[in-house]
């Protein structure tokens, strides 16, 4: 692409997919196969060895999913992207380069609950260890830091309740400890926020959610920043030591700023095999092409659904970033200056059985466990999304038995209230029987 510094809006529809050079096609193809015929053996000898890029087997790479690695990227303003088959293998890609056993991640306590379940319980199958801490409060956070921490983890805006977290104070206290700060952008997408810009060493994606944005395509994403010295310290052996499998080679020696994504996709993606399928990928490069647009709209009927609710007398809180009553206001308007998303909880009066209650009366309204949809989504996170919590982990992590979440999508903002108002009633009049 000539132009020098490709806008947002256009990177959504160009980066990574020029025009099929065989055929003309303009979309790119959907590359629905496994794998890929060598030129001769010193070819595929040169590509085992890493010695030349191309493509051998689609668990590795496939050029569906490589062009929106390459589109991912450019839009998180990083060096590389590794795409694979969910958010949730998204994270453990992140973490599989950076730890080892006995390991530790300090983590807040504010992410969305099946990721707490991951790193709290499914982790300590490989003796990783994470320690949960309120973001909000840094000398938490750099108290919790010790020898063995190889990450910090947060979500740029946290999944349930609107909640911001302070990236550049974060960045500070990790580039102290010598260690990447990880941040998981699903929420917030790049249109609103960037990570990296402000410190970010890693970025994740659930890419099923806002940046496919129908809720057809399974998918996630690692994006590595490139600016982070894997060889500072002997932290990192796996980026920064030779690696058996590749007849010594070192990826950080060899590789420099692309080390970490050929790292995942070298030895993460062989060995543990979450790739993502050609045609989620080819779905979600079509979702991105349209996400500047959607996240516009969704952010406005969010802030109108968002001040209608702080004012229904069947709502006692409304926890979103960008009501003039939040706490979180201020970082809101410092990093997400174009809207502070489409996801936010409530808390319904009544407790756990009005949020039941209300969320089985939605009729325009879906009730199901996906965020970032065209349409517009309700879930009540205590019963569902936060279930395998304790009602302690529930509540640190904004996810009550009160609490209801809602993604908020593009239907007629009279249309959302209109439902919502009337689903609060059935709840308020079923717990007055």
């Amino acid at each position: 692409m000539s132009i020098d510094k490709p806008g947002f809006e256009t990177l959504q529809l160009h980066a990574g997919t020029p025009p099929d050079p065989v055929t003309g096609a303009r979309q790119t193809p959907i590359y629905q196969n496994t794998s890929y015929v060598f030129e001769d053996a010193d070819h595929a000898a040169d590509l085992f060895n890493l010695q030349t890029f191309g493509f051998i087997y689609s668990r590795l790479t496939n050029p569906t999913v490589a062009a929106l690695e390459e589109r991912i990227a450019a839009l998180e303003g990083g060096r590389g992207t590794t795409a694979c088959a969910s958010g949730h293998a998204a994270q453990v890609l992140a973490f599989f380069a950076l730890m080892a056993p006995g390991d530790e991640i300090v983590a807040s306590t504010r992410l969305y609950g099946g990721s707490i379940t991951q790193l709290s319980k499914t982790f300590r199958k490989f003796d990783w260890h994470a320690h949960f801490v309120d973001f909000d409060d840094p000398a938490a956070v750099r108290a919790a830091v010790g020898p063995r921490t190889k990450a910090l983890f947060c979500e740029a805006l946290a999944n349930p309740g609107g909640v911001v977290s302070d990236l550049e104070v974060l960045a500070e206290i990790a580039e102290a400890a010598g260690i990447p700060l990880v941040v998981d952008n699903t929420m917030a997408t790049p249109y609103l926020i960037r990570p990296i810009d402000w410190g970010a060493d890693l970025v994740i994606h659930s890419t099923t959610k806002f940046l496919s944005g129908n809720g057809t395509a399974m998918g996630g994403a690692v994006v590595d920043s490139g600016t982070f010295d894997w060889g500072r310290n002997d932290k990192f052996p796996s980026l920064s030591r030779p690696e058996e499998a590749y007849h010594g080679l070192t990826f950080w020696e060899t590789f420099g700023d692309l080390a970490f994504t050929m790292y995942t996709h070298a030895v993460s993606l062989r060995d543990l095999g979450p790739s993502q399928s050609p045609m989620n990928a080819w779905l979600t490069l079509l979702g991105i092409e349209t996400l500047s647009v959607r996240m516009e709209r969704q952010c406005a009927n969010a802030l109108a659904v968002a001040q209608f609710l702080e004012a229904h007398p069947q709502v006692a809180w409304v926890s979103y970033a960008g009501l003039e009553s939040s706490k979180y206001k201020a970082l809101a308007e410092k990093y997400l200056p174009k809207g502070a998303g489409a996801v936010f909880t409530f808390g319904i009066e009544g407790g756990y059985e009005a949020g039941r209650a209300m969320v089985e009366n939605c009729e325009l309204l879906s009730h199901l466990a996906n965020i970032g949809d065209t349409r517009s989504l309700v879930i009540h996170p205590a019963s569902t999304t936060h279930r395998q919590l304790t009602p302690e982990q529930q509540v640190a992590a904004g996810a009550g038995p009160e609490v209801i979440r809602l993604s908020i999508g593009l239907e007629t903002l009279d249309d959302i209230l209109a439902d919502l108002d009337q689903a609060l009633g059935h709840a308020r009049r079923m717990a007055a029987e």
